[in-house]
């Protein structure tokens, strides 16, 4: 029904809650990059760069589909706006690496694509996606970086979103409210590969 009469969507108590945590989630994600010295970049959306493989990247074309020009049994690609195949970018990895020699520290923050089936809640053929890259840091330096970024994330929205978190816990996920303070308080365990693996046979 709420597919049908979308303007009713947003007058929902479950999706009211939703918009309002993912667009302070958004804002706290810049202002976490923002106050850490990083430069938010805007990498291109169209390229001709494969860069996460063309099996996993939907492709662009200004050709007509029900009259393709051919030659020599192929799609003549001279005749397409840019001469040869594009893609929806699946990543801005190559562009933000590139900048981040210049600027030290970038981010990307925006809509991703890909062509995997979504057979999963956790699959989708389009999402938003945070790319940091930095010039000079190693694999603990990214750690640290990632688990200091989730936690104030989660921080934040726990105190600027209480009603919606209350919300959740109550009416959606039991417990969501102390998962999230309890990992906003942890700290993170690292191990290395063949510890997981170990503990993965165990269980």
């Amino acid at each position: 029904f709420l597919r049908e009469q979308a303007y009713l969507r947003g007058r929902t108590n479950t999706f009211q809650a939703v918009f309002r945590v993912r667009s302070m989630a958004a804002f706290a994600i810049h202002e976490y990059f923002q106050s850490h010295g990083y430069i938010y970049a805007h990498t291109p959306l169209i390229t001709t760069a494969d860069c996460e493989g063309e099996n996993q990247m939907f492709k662009v074309t200004t050709l007509d589909f029900n009259n393709l020009p051919m030659s020599e049994g192929s799609v003549d690609m001279s005749q397409d706006l840019f001469k040869k195949q594009a893609y929806i970018t699946g990543t801005g990895q190559l562009h933000g690496e590139a900048m981040a020699m210049a600027f030290k520290k970038i981010y990307t923050f925006g809509p991703t694509f890909r062509t995997e089936n979504s057979n999963t809640k956790t699959h989708a053929n389009e999402f938003w996606m945070i790319e940091p890259e930095i010039a000079f840091c190693d694999l603990n330096g990214l750690m640290d970086i990632e688990e200091d970024m989730l936690k104030y994330v989660v921080r934040y929205i726990l105190d600027k979103c209480s009603d919606e978190v209350e919300f959740f816990d109550k009416f959606v996920s039991k417990g969501l409210k102390d998962k999230l303070e309890k990992l906003v308080d942890s700290e993170f365990k690292r191990i290395t590969h063949h510890e997981a693996v170990d503990i993965l046979k165990k269980a």
